[in-house]
């Protein structure tokens, strides 16, 4: 299954990468887990290397933040409300999640899109406040890559790690990363099949 998956990756190549990088911060099913631990298993078969599959991973991570940012840079709350409102079904979002991360931004700053950028926590999420707050251009992106190249880097060295450490490994990440992905369709359509907004679930 390992090379499955490698196979798949190398022929994306890197642009493929940054594409999917790109996606996986826009639509929800992509895992960026399942995206760097495949490039991670090419590199460690050194048909990619590191520098190379970083970059465009960060760059295409930046570009789905971007995204975000020009979102609720342009429109500001007045008219994100009802986009959130109208589509959060499909974006699996609500408008008090919105609020829920403007608020933390407001009250500690800039400095949390470079902090969630490194954790699983609203790694995108925290994108459409600072776009709401009119967060220098600069600034976001520069905080934004330095947090998305954390992220990345430590999914790349940790697959890489298990796998080298681990050889009997190999094989099951490739199963893992096709079980990450699955699982994350599958939890989406679910989200969106049984989706209520939070008025109509109490």
């Amino acid at each position: 299954m390992h090379d499955f998956v490698i196979d798949l990756i190398d022929r994306l190549g890197l642009i493929g990468i940054a594409v999917m990088m790109a996606l996986e911060n826009i639509f929800p099913p992509l895992p960026s887990e399942a995206v760097m631990g495949s490039a991670a298993l090419a590199i460690e078969q050194g048909r990619m290397e590191f520098w190379p599959v970083l970059i465009a991973g960060t760059l295409g991570t930046l570009a789905g933040n971007f995204a975000w940012f020009w979102l609720g840079h342009r429109l500001g709350y007045e008219r994100l409300e009802p986009f959130v409102r109208r589509h959060g079904r499909w974006l699996t979002l609500e408008w008090q999640d919105v609020e829920r991360a403007s608020d933390i931004f407001r009250r500690h700053g800039h400095w949390m899109v470079l902090i969630l950028r490194t954790t699983p926590v609203m790694r995108t999420m925290i994108s459409l406040p600072a776009g709401l707050a009119h967060m220098g251009v600069v600034r976001f992106c520069v905080f934004t890559a330095i947090g998305a190249a954390a992220w990345n880097a430590i999914l790349i060295g940790g697959t890489t790690w298990l796998v080298r450490t681990f050889p009997f490994a190999r094989e099951w990440i490739g199963y893992l990363i096709i079980a990450i992905t699955a699982l994350a369709v599958v939890g989406y359509l679910y989200r969106v099949i049984t989706w209520k907004p939070r008025a109509e679930r109490t």
